[in-house]
């Protein structure tokens, strides 16, 4: 295991944006570091949807093969989970009860950690997406102390996106990891934003390892990309 992995055991991931693919890849990170050897688990401590897919994906990935019955119970992988594809500020609003239960996720969590060589820890949607009208997931990720991997969308603003992002994680005490540019979206030849967008990341954080994720592509290639990034 490198230093890297010895000394943080884990990773937090946030996303640019909802929908840029921060499961998919929490996932192929997951299954990476376990293909290595190391007992890696996913951690995604607030669900808001309908469905809980998401968690579900994270804990088959946390599995050393599909034919292997899962460790882990949903509640494990996932301990909060607002039925209401929103912000859980915005479900609590609506009149979702749902309790934001700090101390049930700070369990689940040391319960992880314990039982587990490394935490793949999952976000919803940004870094100051809101909880309650005074916490941010800023402020929770803040105490699992993990160092933070970004993941943005490639396509037209993701530069801007990813500069407040990372910003926002350092001037809130935390390491960035690295930056994911993730193809959410088929190829389009005619996307000027789309083929530059990588080099001028690389340009603008140039302390930080960025790798990109090509288009329905999150293979073992793409994990050990990924990986990569926590061998710096």
């Amino acid at each position: 295991m490198t230093e890297f992995l010895a000394v943080a055991r884990a990773l937090f991931i946030t996303g640019t944006d909802t929908g840029v693919g921060k499961t998919w890849v929490a996932a192929g990170l997951v299954r990476s570091l376990r293909a290595r050897g190391i007992r890696a688990v996913g951690f995604k401590p607030i669900l808001c949807g309908e469905d809980r897919t998401d968690a579900e994906i994270l804990r088959d990935a946390s599995r050393f093969s599909a034919d292997d019955p899962p460790d882990l119970s949903l509640d494990e992988v996932n301990p909060v989970w607002f039925r209401s594809p929103v912000a859980p500020l915005a479900a609590s609003l609506l009149g979702e009860t749902t309790p934001l239960d700090r101390c049930a996720i700070l369990d689940t969590w040391e319960s992880l950690a314990t039982r587990f060589e490394f935490v793949v820890i999952e976000g919803a949607g940004g870094w100051e997406v809101p909880l309650t009208e005074t916490a941010t997931f800023a402020e929770l990720a803040k105490a699992f102390a993990a160092p933070v991997l970004v993941v943005a969308a490639n396509r037209l603003g993701v530069l801007n996106h990813t500069k407040l992002t990372v910003d926002a994680i350092i001037r809130d005490g935390l390491d960035c990891a690295g930056i994911v540019l993730n193809e959410v979206t088929p190829p389009d030849a005619a996307d000027v934003a789309r083929k530059t967008n990588l080099s001028v990341l690389r340009q603008m954080f140039r302390g930080l390892p960025v790798v990109q994720v090509e288009w329905n592509h999150l293979d073992f290639d793409s994990g050990s990309k990924l990986y990569n990034i926590l061998s710096k």
